[in-house]
C-alpha cells in the first residue's frame, strides 16, 4: 500500500464535517421523532441509517489515520474526535431503539426539551468542528465550545426536572423505561460536551 506523507489537511477535517454532519442529523431526526411519535418506526428507521453512515465515516477517518506518517492535529486529537462523535450518534440510537422496543407512548414535554436541547449542541458540533478548517480564529471555536458547555448544563437541569416528576408521578415499570431513555439522551448531549473539550484542547495545541 502507498503511504501518504504528507497528507493535506482536507482529508480528515472534511470527513470530519460529514461525521458531524450526520450527528446533527440524527439529532434531528430523533427531535422529529419525539415531537410526531405516530411516525416513530419510519424515524427509527432513518435514525438506524444515520447511524450506519456514521460508522462508515468513522471507519474510514480510522483507516486513513492508519496510513498517514504526519497528520494535521496530533493522532490521538483525531482517534477521540472520531470515537466521541460516533458516541453520539450510537447514543441517539439507543435512545429511539429503547423508545421502540420499549412501547413508551407519546412521549412527556420533559423529553421533548432534552432533545431539543440535543439538536441544538449538535449544531454547535457542526459549527466547532468546521472551524478545525481555520485555526487562525481560535476565538470563533472557543465561542462555539462554550455554548455547547452551556446547552450541557441546560441538559443536566432538565434531566433532574424530569426525573423527579418521573418518579412522582409514573408507575414503577414506567419510571425504570423511562429513566433509561433519559438517561441516554443526556448521556448524548454529555458527548457533546466532550467533543468540545477535545477541540479546546487542538485550539491550545495548534491555534
Amino acid at each position: 500500500m502507498r503511504l501518504r506523507i504528507l497528507p493535506r489537511n482536507e482529508q480528515f477535517f472534511d470527513l470530519f464535517d460529514a461525521a458531524a454532519t450526520n450527528v446533527v442529523q440524527g439529532a434531528r431526526y430523533l427531535h422529529e421523532m419525539v415531537e410526531n411519535f405516530d411516525r416513530a418506526e419510519e424515524l427509527h428507521k432513518l435514525i438506524e441509517e444515520t447511524e450506519h453512515e456514521g460508522d462508515i465515516t468513522t471507519h474510514e477517518i480510522m483507516e486513513r489515520l492508519n496510513v498517514t506518517f504526519v497528520t494535521p492535529i496530533d493522532a490521538e486529537d483525531i482517534r477521540d474526535l472520531a470515537k466521541t462523535l460516533d458516541d453520539v450518534l450510537d447514543y441517539i440510537e439507543a435512545t429511539a431503539d429503547r423508545m421502540i422496543l420499549y412501547d413508551v407512548g407519546k412521549p412527556a414535554s420533559y423529553m421533548a426539551d432534552m432533545v431539543r436541547i440535543l439538536e441544538l449542541a449538535a449544531s454547535e458540533i457542526v459549527k466547532v468542528v468546521g472551524g478545525l478548517h481555520d485555526l487562525k480564529r481560535p476565538r470563533r471555536l472557543l465561542d462555539h465550545c462554550i455554548e455547547i458547555n452551556r446547552l450541557e448544563n441546560d441538559g443536566d437541569r432538565v434531566s433532574r426536572r424530569a426525573l423527579a416528576e418521573l418518579f412522582r408521578t409514573a408507575t414503577p415499570m414506567d419510571a425504570i423505561k423511562w429513566k433509561e431513555i433519559y438517561e441516554h439522551v443526556e448521556m448524548a448531549i454529555d458527548k457533546c460536551e466532550d467533543i468540545a473539550n477535545i477541540i479546546e484542547s487542538v485550539v491550545v495545541k495548534y491555534a
